[in-house]
């Protein structure tokens, strides 16, 4: 994801700007590994792969946000580790 994007994005459910970023790996100016954060509605989006997921909570992938929540326990914020909303998981 390019960090320019953090510019235009806002969440997809509550429409709160702006999003917190938290990069875990990035090449220059593109995040390739890391977590956008709404403090509104307490929503955290995977960045995996350069690719922002930021879909509706019906369509998410709950093993997926597992899973990138236990590889990156300790390394991204204890808000979106441990309060996490039940419907992420």
């Amino acid at each position: 994801m390019n960090k320019k994007m953090l510019d235009i994005l806002a969440c997809p459910i509550d429409k709160h700007f702006p999003l917190e970023m938290y990069e875990l790996e990035s090449k220059d100016q593109v995040v390739v590994e890391g977590s956008l954060y709404c403090a509104n509605c307490e929503r955290f989006y995977p960045i995996i792969e350069e690719i922002p997921i930021m879909l509706p909570d019906e369509l998410r992938d709950k093993n997926q946000d597992i899973a990138f929540l236990e590889k990156h326990k300790n390394s991204l914020p204890q808000k979106i580790i441990k309060d996490a909303k039940p419907w992420h998981l």
